[in-house]
């Protein structure tokens, strides 16, 4: 017998229970509407600051304005409005993410994640200020752009403000911790004796599929232009060298698959699910479904610390397969569907356990 997305009616509904992650972290409308409410007024206020500064000191800087340094001074320089916009394009691209990924996403739903949206909110607003506000430190009562000079302690000053103001916020943004999950919280079925299903299911995340294909195809274009000795230059293999192995890995990490049988979990890379990786049935305890974010793990992709004994497969931030090793340490994967392949690997998993 096998059980296959989307298909929902081999394994009933209510077969045991998920604990939602919003139920277990305290990710509630009150919360999620505050944070997006926050948001929303302390970007807009940030804006204004990166507008106004500028504007209220015009007569006192030079134009063009100083953008770049090396130890001999400033090397490059760009008109008033061009050298102020990339502090104000860098914060509202941050803003507008942070605001999407608040209104819409799973990042709120867990404390790690509140942290880490917390600690972006307040540390990157301050990285633009500190990049705008040592620019115009620089150039300020200046007659020419040359003539402007950088504080040395500027660039530390700016990060290390940032940082400190980051992990402030990211502290006291965490909120209640999150309740783990217990065994009681893991669906289940019950196999005849004899009985053997299989479930397979998968994740992907367009954007990520988009962005190889992208990158492939400028690999593959540089590459045209060399192999036909058309004029472009060394920088061509500036841009078809990492650009080929770079679509490669972000193919594999855009597309997970995921497979459930007798002899456990199997999960798969890319669009041959290859290469892949197996967890015996033996070496799991038992699993779960939850509601997991990229910003809870570290990023997309493969994610886990030498010696924690915790590893995360992360497609796309959403429904999340939670496998207990028996041994200790946690796997996450992402994967449509992920109720069903826990209640089947637990089933296996108890099969094994009573043998």
């Amino acid at each position: 017998m096998t059980f296959r997305n989307p298909g929902r009616g081999d394994i009933p509904a209510g077969a045991g229970r998920t604990g939602s992650a919003a139920g277990r972290s305290g990710g509630s409308g009150r919360g999620r509407r505050t944070a997006v409410t926050v948001a929303a007024v302390w970007g807009t206020l940030i804006c204004a600051a990166l507008i106004a500064a500028p504007l209220a000191l015009r007569d006192r800087l030079p134009d063009p304005l100083a953008t770049h340094w090396k130890s001999a001074g400033p090397d490059s320089a760009m008109s008033f409005g061009a050298g102020l916009a990339p502090s104000l394009v860098l914060w509202g691209v941050a803003w507008a993410f942070l605001l999407v990924s608040a209104a819409h996403g799973e990042v709120l739903n867990r404390r790690g994640g509140r942290a880490g949206w917390w600690g972006f909110l307040v540390g990157g607003s301050v990285f633009a200020l500190g990049v705008s506000g040592s620019i115009l430190l620089a150039n300020l009562d200046v007659a020419d752009w040359r003539q402007a000079a950088m504080p040395g302690w500027a660039v530390p000053a700016v990060l290390g403000t940032a940082a400190v103001t980051g992990a402030l916020a990211g502290y006291l943004g965490r909120g209640e911790p999150d309740r783990p999950i217990e065994p009681g919280d893991a669906p289940a079925i019950r196999l005849r004796p004899g009985q053997r299903a299989v479930w397979a299911g998968r994740a992907t995340n367009r954007w990520l599929l988009w962005l190889s294909a992208a990158m492939l195809l400028a690999g593959v274009v540089s590459g045209a232009f060399l192999v036909l000795g058309a004029p472009v230059g060394e920088t061509a293999w500036v841009a078809i060298l990492p650009l080929l192995p770079l679509a490669v890995i972000v193919s594999l990490i855009s597309d997970v698959r995921v497979r459930v049988g007798p002899d456990g979990l199997r999960v798969g890379f890319g669009p041959l699910s290859w290469p892949a990786f197996r967890v015996p049935t033996g070496k799991i305890a038992w699993a779960a479904a939850e509601r997991r974010s990229p910003a809870e793990v570290g990023g997309w992709g493969l994610r886990g610390l030498p010696g924690t004994g915790r590893l995360a497969v992360m497609v796309r931030g959403g429904e999340c397969l939670v496998v207990r090793r028996a041994g200790g340490g946690e796997l996450v994967v992402s994967v449509d569907d992920a109720e069903r392949a826990a209640a089947l690997l637990n089933a296996y998993a108890a099969e094994e356990a009573a043998v």
